[in-house]
């Protein structure tokens, strides 16, 4: 799937927390790390993330982090799980929301302003990039944007996305569910 120089590419758009990284789950619901202690990226994630990159895909995580605006973590920690995540994994970008859940801003999901600033800033086709979430406001942010949406579903015991475009259950299933939906395109 290489791209030619100028043309507008395909990407695959993460969530960070419960799809890479752990969440924590209390009472039903996830929850971001807090430290780097609890800072712990999935193992399925770097076959996932590799098999993706080798097919072509910039990858990119977008992600909202409201304990930062509400302070209850401080930005440098976020910035440093960032870092190692980019470290470990082959991502072109991490795209962050600090903002609480209060202010209004446009980059916070279920707005799709992370992923309009990334395919502005990559040169980025999001009506052909796929957007992979856990959570209600994943699957919105990339309906808004034209992506295509895949719900990983975890369980969680709050709504979840009744308009995703694909429903799965883990990581690996949605890789390959985009390499085999990449595949019968091409013939």
């Amino acid at each position: 799937m290489a791209e030619q120089r100028g043309t507008m590419k395909k990407a695959v758009f993460f969530d960070r927390d419960g799809v890479l990284v752990r969440s924590l789950v209390g009472d039903g619901k996830p929850y971001a790390a807090r430290t780097i202690e609890e800072f712990e990226i999935l193992p399925e994630s770097g076959g996932v993330t590799r098999d993706l990159a080798e097919a072509g895909f910039p990858l990119l995580v977008f992600t909202n982090q409201p304990d930062v605006g509400n302070g209850l973590v401080e930005r440098s920690v976020v910035e440093e799980m960032n870092r190692i995540l980019q470290q470990t994994l082959p991502l072109t970008a991490v795209k962050v929301c600090y903002h609480s859940q209060t202010e209004g801003c446009a980059c916070r999901k279920p707005k799709p302003g992370m992923l309009i600033e990334a395919a502005r800033e990559f040169d980025l086709d999001l009506s052909q990039s796929y957007v992979v979430g856990d959570r209600k406001s994943d699957i919105e942010a990339g309906n808004a944007a034209g992506c295509f949406t895949i719900f990983i579903d975890r369980g969680y015991r709050e709504q979840s996305p009744d308009d995703a475009d694909k429903r799965v259950h883990s990581l690996a299933e949605a890789r390959d569910f985009i390499l085999a939906l990449e595949d019968n395109a091409i013939e």
